[in-house]
């Protein structure tokens, strides 16, 4: 009996924009998600502003060693943003990518490159985080006003945390087997994260500990920007090689659970 043969892939050019479409409407679909982007950010931030708001925190650049002196509700804006990005992202793209896994071996088998379906995945993951992101920094203006530049800063640190949240979503979506699991992962991976760079919440939100937490770069791009008017590339740069490498590691893992295996048949007893 003949080893079953490798279906012929299709032309790249056609591949791509099917396999994009199929990705950004698995990411979009999702009610629950959408509904927590439009009302829970909102409420969370004035939430938030109402606890802290008034109080005087003390918030360390540690690529100047400056110590700035700035808003507790301002500051935690900054976190609850964070916050609310890491766990709407993560949710998104986690559900998405679980529930697809099927359906990406079988288009795997129909003929379609497994770097199409990679390059497809990579796209929409980032289309979203920054869609997620922009919202969540577009939803702080009705309770603060930045200047452009600050307001600009926390949008990049919003949009980092969204691009290093939504590749950790892609790993447990191909790593995981139940959705309880990997919600749980993204809710409290999120929620310590976050919030133990915010001094209000944390006495020890200065301490040089929190510089591997996947938050650290931009919070500090994020606070830096907007409280003291400088752009802390580095630390931005910092935030990316966290989304880099969670998604590097994600896409390894769907290339392994993706592709099409042939097994030899030996002779036949």
């Amino acid at each position: 009996m003949p080893a079953p043969e490798v279906p012929r892939q299709r032309p790249l050019y056609g591949q791509f924009p099917t396999a994009l479409r199929f990705s950004v409407r698995d990411q979009t679909r999702n009610r629950l998600a959408g509904l927590l982007l439009v009302l829970f950010v909102p409420v969370w931030y004035l939430v938030m502003d109402a606890l802290a708001s008034g109080e005087t925190l003390d918030f360390k650049l540690y690529a100047t060693r400056e110590v700035l002196h700035v808003d507790g509700g301002r500051l935690t804006l900054i976190s609850a943003g964070l916050n609310s990005v890491t766990m709407i992202a993560g949710f998104v793209v986690f559900d998405a990518v679980r529930k697809a896994l099927a359906f990406d071996r079988r288009l795997v088998f129909a003929g379609y490159r497994q770097s199409t379906l990679i390059g497809a995945k990579s796209l929409a993951v980032a289309l979203v985080a920054a869609a997620i992101a922009l919202y969540t920094a577009l939803a702080i203006l009705f309770f603060w006003r930045p200047t452009a530049g600050g307001w600009f800063a926390v949008f990049a640190g919003f949009t980092v945390i969204a691009l290093t949240y939504g590749a950790l979503g892609l790993v447990l979506g191909v790593l995981v087997k139940r959705d309880l699991e990997g919600f749980f992962l993204i809710i409290m991976g999120g929620l310590m994260d976050t919030f133990l760079q915010n001094p209000l919440g944390n006495p020890l939100a200065n301490k040089p500990v929190l510089q591997w937490f996947p938050s650290f770069g931009p919070m500090q791009f994020a606070a830096g920007g907007a409280f003291g008017h400088t752009a802390l590339w580095g630390h931005l740069a910092l935030g990316l090689a966290w989304a880099a490498g969670l998604g590097l590691l994600g896409l390894l893992i769907f290339r392994i659970r993706t592709r099409v295996r042939t097994r030899s048949v030996g002779r036949a007893w």
